[in-house]
């Protein structure tokens, strides 16, 4: 079973329901993925989101990246990949934390703006995104970036949302 844990902080709208919006987009994303599985299995997989500041989100970048600026998306994996297939046996207590996901509230709002889409359909997509990378997709070569970024725009077209990818000819 998925349990999707969101915290606020500072100017993410209040008047969206950031948890169910976030539930939404982990159980899309990992719908999409061979850990499909894992939203109906006994043991708790644990994913935590948290909807934050620029600054924040610039000090982790620099602590755990080494890039001095804020970015839209962080994940922090806790379960390395080559044992996610293993997860839900070895749970010594039936709960599982795969990872934690930061947004940063500025570069989200204006990437939002910049494609011309609401700031929900662009978290939902950044947390797609991060829990991709939870389950350990990455985009370091451009085949792992095609892979991801197909499951990506599968999941977000099964939401009823935009592509992220798609290329804009102004």
């Amino acid at each position: 079973m998925l349990d999707i844990a969101v915290q606020r902080e500072g100017e993410w709208p209040a008047d969206l329901d950031w948890d169910a919006l976030a539930t939404r987009a982990a159980e899309a994303a990992f719908a999409g993925t061979p850990y499909a599985g894992w939203s109906s299995d006994p043991a708790v997989i644990e994913v935590a989101i948290r909807l934050t500041s620029d600054e924040e989100v610039h000090g982790l970048n620099h602590q755990y990246r080494g890039k001095d600026k804020p970015t839209n998306v962080l994940s922090f994996p806790m379960v390395q990949p080559d044992l996610l297939d293993t997860v839900t046996q070895n749970s010594d207590d039936g709960e599982v934390l795969l990872g934690d996901i930061v947004l940063a509230h500025g570069v989200c709002v204006a990437e939002a703006a910049e494609r011309g889409i609401s700031v929900a359909d662009h978290a939902t997509h950044l947390i797609v995104h991060g829990c991709l990378h939870l389950l350990g997709y990455d985009h370091q070569d451009d085949a792992e970036a095609e892979a991801m970024e197909e499951i990506e725009r599968t999941t977000l077209r099964q939401l009823g949302l935009h592509d992220p990818y798609q290329i804009r000819e102004d």
